[in-house]
């Protein structure tokens, strides 16, 4: 954990110091860097759509089911295992667009070659070669997440539970969205859609990097417009649930279908007009203090043209500004952030590593096994593919929602979110249970409640990751801990779930289980798993009981 130590505030002097806006401020801003960062993880969940086109690439590459699955598991690996990322971001060079390219190239360097195997335009590839590329493009899915998820948290101290629920949300929802695209675009051809995989991520940040940048803040009325932003997620997460429970449940024609898609587009150009009239409401009250106060600071030149000048400007204004949300964000306090190798050497690490395994790869094992478990126990295969898409917005609901309380409740009560992680995986634990009940109706009901807790665990992670172990290494920090998820997974996925379903499907002839014994003693065991999980979260949370009273929750009081 952090150490912290009392240290003097700012100066009144330094208070007093107003400066005229950088020539930066006129290309972006921190509203801006969130709207951009909100349209890249709107297409950042490709690895979430593997369902749509894994049987394409089943039947053009002659795989069996264990192949497709150990090329599936190479997916989870690249999409969870984001040190690389970490590392690139917490580096001298990693500014957020360079983070953003590199996952650009390995967006398209993954994707591509899958889709000249699967279209037959090249010969069919090794099977390594083909668990190598699927690697490369899940592995970008971090690099997007790292970028933006770290510059939310810079530009927004004082909310990153809100701002992190907003990232790992959308992230969530893309998997929906890019759903969409496929079915309104490209009518059933998966080859078709995997090239769109290929462009349209890597495409994207591309274009958009040029905004995401860290901007110094005050911290002055993010929680309202955090707000705006909250409701705007809520709305388009709401009707993406309208539209797949229309389309599971209606027969919808092409043209209604070109509709929806049409106001899904609408509904997503919110946060870039919310984010436009707040950036210029900022840019315009900074002028204004700028023009109705005169500089303390010698007689400096504000006219400034050349660049050497512009940039030492822009150097002080920076400091002064960096100070005054320093004690703010600090409590007063200054802490000393760790790095990856002092974080692996505390507890603390090693505890949220544990109850992250434990719930994510129970998470992971539960949707990665959804349609078998479907099978076994009657369900259709619209009944099936409903399950599969709500689950994407059971996990944004999740995301969204304990970002949100979670912050309310450190402002307002004080209250640890170690804690809140402690109630999450005991909720998860009752999902594997009632999954395992096998009786009607209760997979439905038992994966809402375990998709909104893996939703959950996906913010609480970075957000007590950042609290705990600061920020100046908080993109390899988090990012080694969510190697805890492929762990947990392939743990429980392949050695509980697979071996039992195996093992009870062995009587058969055509190698399939049916009935709810097939899962019954496999959901039992995850359940048990999840109350380690939260055995963990209890040690955790007496642990840093004291740290978040003291420091964290003082913090977010004065900021």
């Amino acid at each position: 954990m952090r150490r912290f130590s009392q240290s003097a505030t700012s100066s009144p002097e330094m208070k007093l110091l107003r400066l005229p806006p950088p020539r930066s401020a006129v290309r972006g801003g921190k509203w801006l860097a969130l709207a951009a960062s909100i349209y890249i993880q709107c297409t950042s969940g490709s690895s979430y759509c593997f369902g749509i086109y894994s049987s394409l690439l089943k039947n053009s590459q002659a795989y069996d089911q264990s192949t497709l699955d150990s090329v599936a598991f190479s997916k989870d690996v690249g999409a969870n295992v984001g040190v690389l990322s970490g590392i690139l971001s917490s580096s001298r060079v990693g500014a957020p667009w360079v983070v953003l390219l590199a996952g650009s190239v390995l967006c398209f360097s993954g994707y591509f070659p899958i889709w000249l195997a699967v279209t037959g335009a090249v010969p069919r590839p090794p099977f390594l070669v083909m668990c190598f590329s699927m690697l490369l493009a899940a592995q970008a899915q971090t690099f997007f997440n790292t970028a933006d998820v770290v510059t939310a948290v810079e530009n927004f101290p004082g909310n990153r539970g809100t701002v992190i629920g907003i990232m790992k949300g959308f992230l969530g929802l893309s998997s929906a969205i890019l759903t969409q695209i496929y079915r309104t675009l490209y009518n059933g051809n998966a080859g078709a859609f995997i090239l769109m995989l290929a462009c349209l991520p890597a495409l994207l940040p591309l274009l958009l990097m040029y905004f995401v940048k860290i901007h110094p803040t005050d911290g002055r009325d993010d929680k309202k417009h955090l707000d705006t932003f909250s409701i705007i997620t809520l709305i388009i997460a709401g009707y993406l649930m309208l539209v797949i429970l229309g389309e599971n449940i209606l027969t919808l024609e092409t043209s209604v279908r070109i509709v929806a898609f049409l106001l899904l587009l609408l509904l997503l150009m919110s946060p870039l007009i919310v984010a436009t009239k707040v950036q210029l409401h900022d840019w315009k009250t900074l002028s204004e203090s700028c023009e109705s106060t005169q500089p303390l600071i010698g007689d400096i030149n504000y006219a400034v043209t050349d660049q050497k000048s512009d940039g030492l400007i822009e150097e002080e204004a920076s400091s002064v500004i960096g100070q005054e949300s320093s004690s703010q964000d600090m409590c007063q306090a200054s802490r000393e952030d760790l790095s990856v190798l002092q974080s692996m050497l505390t507890s603390e690490f090693w505890l949220l590593f544990l109850a992250v395994a434990c719930g994510l790869g129970s998470g992971l094992a539960t949707i990665n096994n959804i349609s078998q478990i479907g099978s076994s126990l009657g369900y259709s295969i619209k009944e099936i593919s409903s399950l599969v898409s709500l689950w994407s917005i059971w996990n944004f609901l999740g995301r969204f929602a304990i970002g949100y309380i979670s912050d309310y409740f450190l402002r307002s009560r004080g209250y640890a979110r170690t804690l809140f992680m402690v109630l999450t995986l005991a909720v998860m634990s009752i999902g594997h249970v009632i999954i395992s009940s096998g009786l009607p109706g209760t997979l439905y009901l038992g994966s809402t409640f375990v998709g909104l807790c893996y939703g959950s665990l996906w913010v609480l992670m970075p957000s007590i990751t950042s609290e705990i172990f600061g920020l100046s290494d908080f993109g390899t920090i988090f990012n080694t801990i969510a190697i805890a998820s492929p762990v947990g997974s392939y743990i429980l996925s392949v050695r509980v779930v697979g071996y039992i379903y195996d093992k009870e499907s062995s009587s058969s002839a055509i190698h399939a289980c049916m009935g709810r014994h097939c899962f019954m003693s496999s959901f039992l065991i995850m359940a048990s798993t999840c109350l380690l999980g939260v055995a963990s979260s209890v040690a955790l949370f007496l642990r840093t009981r004291k740290f978040y009273s003291q420091v964290i929750y003082a913090g977010v009081q004065s900021s």
